[in-house]
């Protein structure tokens, strides 16, 4: 897109979504890609409460898998989180971040404002007590709540398909008060988050779109910049930073 980057004033407010495609180059998959997640796997058979209610050992392996992967020494956050983290310290406005992710990278990076909508991969939850727990072992049937002791009721603290996710209102209360709505790194094609532009526009926002191709909702945008999380992301951010005025 040719139009001036959006910028809000110095002492505006930032809602900024990530997907995905923030977290590809640390190397951690994505999901709807032709070689990604749900290329390999069904998400009927691992991602709602009633593939775990069916079938809770396959559910957890797939789950202890993704955790494992996680915690390889090799996946660290990338220049697009640290750039992320580097806004919210340095920007005088309020900067929320909401993730789709599940990793910990934003955190990692040094985050903290931070919204896991779809809930974290290195926490558990109880469905006896809905206590929440960190955890970055194996999960399986056998194990007890740490907070009520009940054995089998255990869960990834991930929001599957059909459930409600996380936060929802302080998100959608954060997004009526924003200048500045950005998204970056997702396909548009997941519900609610695919909607948080327009909810944006809806009160006067002004939007941006930060990707590595053009998302679903890509015409909702006011302005989009394209490439790599790790180029885009923290050009945008020193541009912003440096009072520019296009993130060019």
């Amino acid at each position: 897109m040719s139009k001036t980057t959006p910028n809000p004033a110095r002492d505006g407010s930032i809602v900024i979504l990530t997907g995905a495609g923030i977290s590809r180059e640390s190397g951690l998959h994505t999901f709807r890609d032709a070689d990604g997640i749900w290329a390999t796997v069904r998400i009927e058979d691992v991602a709602t409460p009633e593939a775990f209610a069916r079938d809770p050992d396959r559910v957890h392996a797939f789950y202890n898998a993704r955790r494992r992967g996680l915690l390889d020494p090799a996946i660290q956050p990338n220049a697009a989180h640290f750039a992320l983290a580097r806004l919210e310290a340095e920007w005088p406005g309020e900067v929320l971040l909401v993730t789709q992710n599940i990793d910990d990278l934003h955190g990692r990076a040094g985050s903290r404002n931070l919204i896991h909508m779809h809930g974290e991969l290195l926490k558990v939850r109880c469905g006896a007590c809905e206590g929440v727990s960190e955890h970055r072992a194996d999960l399986g049937r056998a194990d007890a709540c740490p907070d009520c002791g009940h054995v089998g009721a255990m869960r990834p603290h991930v929001v599957w398909f059909g459930e409600m996710p996380l936060e929802m209102a302080r998100i959608y209360d954060a997004l009526a008060r924003c200048d500045l709505f950005v998204s970056i790194g997702t396909s548009g094609n997941v519900y609610p988050a695919a909607g948080f532009v327009a909810e944006a526009r809806s009160h006067s926002a002004r939007t941006l779109e930060l990707n590595l191709e053009p998302s679903v909702g890509a015409s909702l945008f006011d302005d989009a910049r394209l490439g790599p999380a790790t180029v885009v992301v923290p050009a945008w951010v020193e541009a912003l930073l440096a009072g520019a005025g296009t993130a060019a």
